[in-house]
């Protein structure tokens, strides 16, 4: 590898000084004669050629050739001095020491014999440490290896998706929800999570799309909060500020004392309230992406959490334990995942096909 180096640093040296002799003899011609100067001269030979010729009568030549000259001897006098330009060697000598002395740098301060580092022992490495500590598209990276090892699981592309988000990439999120939804069609969650993906996938502006997929999770789902909650907003935006409020007003009072999305709904609506405007979607997405973007793979963490603290306040949500196992079981969470096994199936002990699914989300493979 050093080699390489060295015989890079020579190669530019030596076309370094081809093009600084190019240009020295460059200066050198242009400080030697002016281009007005060179025009005049030429239209003076121009002149005794076509007077050699017979084209042109020898008291008209003199006459031309007079005038011409004059103004030849003007441009010469309006010519700017020569260009003063430094010995060759000393140009050549820079130019070829410029690179010499950069791989000489980099040979003392660079780290020329340090290994290569492979991608896939960097994701092994990702994947073996503690998810906090990673940032969003190093997360990503880790959950797109877990969704290809389970192509036939959703979870881990709902998770991709978020990560995602989190890396500012909402096309990206809103291709990974795509293909989860594809194998659990009749997940509301899946839905408004397209929907949130796709609202910022156009810079948080409200389109057919993204209400599209918000009104199918509502339809999965009649009291699922995302959904509410954005197609409320969309008409407040909308200018139905009435109707948006009361949609808002309805979905507070649903929402359990402890979630942690109450309060800042609440807080919305005394915004709207007094004012009459919602922010802009663009407004509610950008903040969110920036927010994204900082926190890195803890929003997977706080995404985790908040269905952990929704079904503190309400338990009854078998499939919301199956994720929450699941969650826990990709992260590596194993107490807590043990913790919410152990409480789910307290829960619905006498519930066969429930229990079988909390097995089947604990043995989930970080």
């Amino acid at each position: 590898m050093i080699w390489l180096w060295i015989a890079a640093a020579l190669l530019s040296a030596g076309a370094a000084a081809l093009i600084v002799r190019r240009a020295f003899l460059g200066a050198r011609g242009a400080a030697a004669q002016g281009p007005e100067l060179a025009v005049y001269r030429r239209q003076m030979a121009e002149i005794d050629e076509l007077a050699d010729r017979g084209l042109l009568a020898e008291a008209e030549r003199r006459s031309i050739r007079a005038e011409t000259g004059r103004r030849l001897l003007a441009a010469a006098g309006r010519a700017e001095p020569p260009l003063h330009v430094a010995r060759p060697v000393i140009i050549l000598a820079l130019a070829a020491a410029a690179p010499l002395v950069a791989a000489g740098a980099y040979l003392v301060l660079g780290a020329a014999g340090y290994a290569d580092q492979p991608f896939a022992a960097r994701l092994a490495a990702w994947r073996a440490a503690d998810p906090d500590t990673l940032s969003a598209p190093q997360m990503a990276a880790v959950l797109r290896q877990i969704a290809a090892e389970r192509p036939s699981d959703p979870e881990p592309l709902r998770n991709l998706a978020l990560a995602e988000l989190a890396s500012g990439q909402p096309i990206e999120a809103v291709q990974a929800l795509q293909r989860a939804i594809a194998l659990k069609p009749a997940r509301a969650d899946l839905w408004a999570a397209l929907g949130q993906a796709r609202l910022a996938a156009q810079s948080g502006e409200s389109s057919t799309d993204s209400a599209a997929a918000f009104q199918h999770a509502l339809a999965l789902d009649p009291a699922n909060a995302d959904a509410r909650y954005y197609l409320a907003r969309a008409r407040i935006a909308g200018g139905d500020a009435a109707g948006g409020l009361a949609d808002w007003r309805a979905l507070a009072a649903a929402l359990p004392a402890g979630d942690p999305r109450k309060p800042a709904l609440e807080q919305e609506i005394r915004e709207v309230t007094a004012t009459g405007v919602a922010p802009s979607t663009a407004e509610a997405s950008a903040g969110s992406q920036n927010g994204a973007s900082q926190v890195g793979a803890a929003q997977i963490q706080a995404m985790v959490d908040g269905l952990a603290a929704r079904l503190k306040a309400n338990p009854n949500d078998p499939e919301g334990w199956v994720r929450l196992v699941r969650a826990y079981a990709v992260l590596g969470e194993t107490d807590r995942r043990d913790a919410a096994l152990f409480e789910a199936r307290r829960l619905f002990a006498g519930q066969a096909d429930v229990l079988a699914r909390l097995s089947t989300a604990a043995s989930a493979s970080p």
